[in-house]
């Protein structure tokens, strides 16, 4: 038995949508195994878990394109992300401040050193999507199971605000939190910037402004997640995981015009850090690919482009689909989610420099 729309007539709201697909993942896993079908070549080793919710993430999707405003098209992801990422109470203070003029929402441990380290992470959705709601609840787990302070910054978006607007969002969070390390309770030494998708290209453009001007503090760590590392090229990931995997080929291209609509510009290390000319000196970094993802395959090539640099770097390709960082109700998400936590947790175990 495999999942199919013919199961599933008519149109759902996304809500709905998303809490389905929560009480699916949730059932036991021969049965999940069954719905999810077999699973295609390109996704071998895929969990089964995470194959369905990609299969689910098909039915009735309208494919990303002008026909739909980009603030309904916005209000439809948080309905359907809100059901698969749960918020169980964790011994945390959250707390809402502005970085200047950008907002800012601190998940503080209660058992966290003071000072001791703190991650600023960039949340993903294409540059386009997504805020510090919509990751909220990833961001408390991540925290919570890391023990590490984290800084969530919700960056300005495209279209309203193009390239290289978020850029300068990340880097002045990133600034505003070295210079009020103090207030944050974070160990200077230790700052970390972090982000999936297109928030993991916005932490490797930080990390980047950060070794390249004197004025900032050298970012400790890196815990890059699934990031977009080069906007100008398409690898054969693309063409094996073009659909199917909930980020799609037609999805990124329509992300990168809204994002980076001169096309000139898309090679700067600043939108594509894959075409940085040096990337020694950068520091440690934790890099996650999935199985099935378009972008695996620039990721995999940023972490060996740092290798070669010298950078220390750790590596792991989840059985997860894209965006799973958001899909903390499914069981395989949590234990890839532990892993992450980890790798940030030994990352930022001591001063790096």
């Amino acid at each position: 038995m495999s999942i199919s729309p013919a199961l599933l007539p008519g149109r759902f709201e996304a809500w709905a949508g998303g809490y389905l697909a929560r009480a699916l993942v949730a059932l036991p896993t021969p049965i999940v195994r069954r719905l999810a079908g077999a699973v295609p070549p390109e996704a071998a080793g895929l969990h089964p878990e995470a194959l369905l919710l990609g299969k689910l993430a098909e039915i009735g999707r309208d494919p990303m394109s002008d026909a739909q405003p980009v603030a309904e098209q916005r209000r439809r992801l948080a309905l359907t992300a809100r059901p698969m990422a749960i918020r169980p109470k964790l011994p945390l203070t959250v707390s809402d401040l502005r970085a200047g003029e950008i907002p800012v929402r601190l998940y503080a441990p209660h058992a966290a050193p003071t000072p001791g380290p703190l991650l600023v992470y960039f949340h993903g959705g294409g540059w386009v999507q997504g805020s510090v709601e919509t990751h909220d609840a990833s961001c408390r787990l991540l925290a919570h199971l890391s023990g590490v302070r984290v800084l969530s910054v919700d960056y300005r978006l495209a279209p309203e605000h193009p390239y290289p607007a978020a850029v300068e969002d990340a880097v002045a969070a990133y600034a505003w939190a070295a210079d009020h390390a103090d207030r944050l309770g974070a160990d200077p030494t230790r700052l970390a910037v972090g982000g999936d998708s297109a928030g993991g290209n916005l932490a490797a453009v930080v990390a980047l402004a950060a070794r390249d001007d004197e004025r900032l503090p050298d970012v400790a760590f890196q815990l890059l997640l699934y990031p977009v590392t080069d906007v100008t090229t398409k690898t054969e990931s693309y063409a094996r995981c073009s659909s199917g995997y909930l980020l799609t080929e037609s999805g990124m291209d329509w992300f990168i015009s809204k994002y980076l609509p001169d096309p000139a510009r898309r090679a700067e290390p600043q939108a594509s850090p894959l075409h940085a000319p040096q990337l020694a000196g950068l520091p440690p970094a934790y890099v996650a690919t999935c199985i099935p993802d378009v972008l695996r395959d620039e990721g995999e090539a940023y972490a060996a482009r740092l290798r070669e640099a010298g950078v220390a770097v750790a590596t792991q390709c989840h059985d997860q689909i894209h965006g799973f960082f958001n899909t903390t109700a499914a069981r395989s998400s949590r234990a890839a989610f532990g892993q992450i936590a980890g790798a940030l947790r030994q990352g930022l175990a001591s001063p790096s420099r």
